[in-house]
């Protein structure tokens, strides 16, 4: 499979020297050819023609794949989509339709286009690309997270490759899509790894296997430790994080290793296909990456001093400025001495969790287990253990648990101590035995145990807690992974949110910020969020308007992610809103128990946050406000973004926001 060697050495090149721009991992990332066509040619107007069916014709194909071809030479248009492999229909078609709207703009009048989004890529060119071509092109973009794993670095390296080794096997031995997903879990001295490979259907599983490998090589010493990177390819991509970041099934699970383990190889063991003299010659495609073609035009000399500045002017920062949770935030040092205060010793957790028991594990997550325990006075405990690999040393965690102690509220989970002793960061929260609302609400027979009244005061105790973080704390908090399993029940059901490994703190003026790294949970990530990596308090909004209506209905939003339905939840009570029959929606556990008028009263709401336009959706005060009483009126809801039928010209189109760098998380 052919590269144009410009390409692949100017990005192997910048790909580390990047890192200081937050810009650089802003979504969506293009590759814009010089080839050029006008503002009222022909080529244009095939691409709008093909843009008016690709994004369909994939959203519904089993593989989420499609290609077409429009035109004649010289005006004919060749395009490619493909949808990641966990997305569903309805994701699929908006992340595509949205990429037909924004790549003629973020590279204007060139023929040879690719836009990567999270979920998907698409590319059109005035030369056609067959699969069965030795020279077939792949334009990649490499991306690199810039946190090194600190633990035992060259066993993490090993522990990478064994994983993308196994997924790309599975994904051209086992998978009739090309696409496999897969997770290690290893000792407590590594963190998990997941990992993903994806290649376009119409490759065989040989080309398949060449293309994941000849990228897997030529990046994989720019990688190195990294905690997280990915190749975005036209034709093939992978990536791997210590974090989940896919949906659905886990299709490939590697076994705990010791240090003492044996190595695995470092790459498929497969030769990749030598360069052609015509890719060499560079076939008159000379492409560049926005934000790298000064980088790469400059002497190599140049880019090595610009990486080796950076890496000195890093180690030269205050570390105190490192850990900052927004710019201009510094701990105090009594808030510093209140984190002391809470410190539980080692041996009472291990004595109230049974040594940390299996039998006594509630749960995992991307963070680390979370194991129910009872103190000596008799108050019971979730202790969440968190992966010894973290990036963050003792003063860094205090700085941020100085600030998670202000959070108190009566619907946010309370924080009763921290441990930081033998080289554990244990985080004891109170317990509640009611666990999570998804046990109950999506449970056939344990659903019965929410009436209206109760859901309804869950409705409620969420949007206040929401108040909280967003508007009314002394900090201001966008959650990011709000969904049915992160708010937690009480005795009385009192809904309290839990989780905030996600979360980011922001500055009293800031609105919003932009991530490299989209981590949630398909059908509650916000559109701007899946696509762009944009979040802000009103893609929490978006994420409580789908949980409203998940209450309502007793239905899982993502249920048709993990299977081939194409119809959504918020489709549906879209349908009926518009019909006039939303009642029929109603969970029916709860019969004829409900208030009508509160029933639509709370669908109006949550259509209201799962608009299209962040702009649109209320903030959460406005929110309790409408939910308080019939005297506050509504305004009528436009079209919920991920609307999946009729979706064409007059989808919804999702605002762009300014991007601000990405803070540190708050991580419990």
């Amino acid at each position: 499979m052919a590269h144009h060697p410009v390409l692949s050495v100017g990005v192997a090149i910048v790909a580390v020297a990047l890192l200081a721009s937050p810009a650089a991992g802003v979504y969506p990332w293009t590759i814009c050819g010089h080839s050029t066509y006008t503002a009222k040619s022909q080529y244009l107007a095939n691409i709008n023609r093909i843009g008016a069916t690709l994004p369909r014709n994939a959203s519904r194909s089993p593989d989420l794949f499609a290609t077409a071809l429009v035109g004649a030479v010289p005006q004919q248009v060749w395009a490619l989509a493909l949808c990641r492999g966990d997305a569903n229909a309805s994701y699929c078609l908006t992340c595509l339709d949205q990429a037909f709207q924004d790549l003629p703009n973020a590279c204007p009048y060139s023929r040879d286009s690719t836009i990567y989004y999270d979920s998907c890529v698409l590319h059109y060119s005035n030369i056609r690309s067959r699969p069965g071509d030795d020279t077939t092109y792949n334009p990649t973009l490499p991306l690199r997270n810039n946190v090194n794993a600190t633990a035992e670095p060259a066993r993490f390296q090993r522990v990478v490759a064994a994983l993308l080794n196994a997924t790309v096997s599975y994904a051209v031995t086992n998978s009739t899509r090309l696409y496999a997903s897969g997770q290690a879990d290893f000792d407590r001295e590594l963190p998990k790894v997941y990992a993903w490979a994806q290649c376009t259907p119409d490759l065989t599983p040989a080309r398949c296997r060449d293309c994941l490998a000849v990228n897997i090589k030529t990046w994989a010493p720019v990688f190195t430790d990294s905690i997280g990177a990915r190749i975005l390819g036209m034709r093939c991509s992978y990536r791997y994080e210590t974090t989940p970041f896919f949906d659905g099934p886990v299709m490939v699970r590697l076994a705990g290793t010791s240090a003492n383990s044996a190595a695995p190889a470092s790459a498929p063991a497969v030769v990749p296909n030598v360069l052609t003299p015509a890719a060499a010659a560079g076939e008159g495609r000379k492409y560049s990456v926005p934000g790298m073609v000064l980088i790469v035009l400059l002497p190599t000399a140049a880019a090595i001093n610009l990486v080796v500045c950076f890496l000195l002017w890093r180690r030269r920062r205050p570390l105190a400025e490192a850990n900052q949770p927004y710019p201009g935030y510094s701990a105090k040092a009594e808030d510093i001495e209140s984190v002391d205060s809470m410190l539980i010793d080692i041996s009472t957790l291990r004595a109230a969790t049974g040594d940390f028991a299996e039998t006594n594990k509630l749960g995992e997550g991307g963070f680390g287990a979370v194991y129910k325990g009872t103190l000596p006075d008799g108050e019971e405990i979730a202790v969440k253990r968190l992966s010894k690999s973290s990036a963050q040393g003792v003063e860094e965690l205090k700085n941020e648990l100085a600030l998670v102690a202000k959070l108190k509220h009566k619907n946010l989970v309370r924080l009763v101590g921290v441990c930081l002793e033998q080289q554990e960061r244990l985080l004891v929260y109170e317990f509640l035995p009611n666990r999570s609302l998804d046990k109950i609400l999506f449970d056939t027979e344990k659903r019965e145990q929410l009436d209206w009244g109760k859901r309804y005061k869950i409705i409620h105790g969420i949007a206040r807690g929401l108040q909280y973080l967003h508007e009314d704390s002394q900090l201001k908090v966008v959650h990011r992974d709000l969904k049915a399993s992160n708010i937690l029940l009480d005795t009385n059901m009192n809904p309290k949110i839990s989780d905030f490994g996600l979360a980011r703190l922001f500055g009293r003026d800031q609105t919003q910020a932009v991530t490299s790294r989209v981590v949630g949970t398909y059908g509650y990530m916000a559109p701007e969020y899946v696509m762009r990596g944009n979040y802000s308090v009103k893609s929490d909004a978006f994420s409580f308007g789908v949980m409203v209506l998940e209450i309502v209905t007793g239905r899982k939003n993502n249920d048709c992610y993990n299977s081939q339905q194409s119809e959504d939840l918020l489709t549906t009570i879209w349908e009926h809103w518009t019909a006039g029959t939303v009642l029929a929606t109603v969970d029916p556990s709860i019969s004829s128990s409900f208030s009508e008028s509160d029933v639509r009263r709370c669908v109006h709401v949550g259509l209201l946050c799962v608009q299209g336009n962040p702009a649109d959706r209320p903030v959460m005060s406005s929110v309790v406000m409408m939910l308080g009483g019939e005297t506050v009126s509504l305004s009528a809801p436009s079209k919920p973004a991920f609307y999946a039928r009729n979706a064409g010209a007059d989808h919804p189109v999702i605002s762009s926001t300014v991007s601000v760098q990405d803070g540190p998380g708050v991580s419990i």
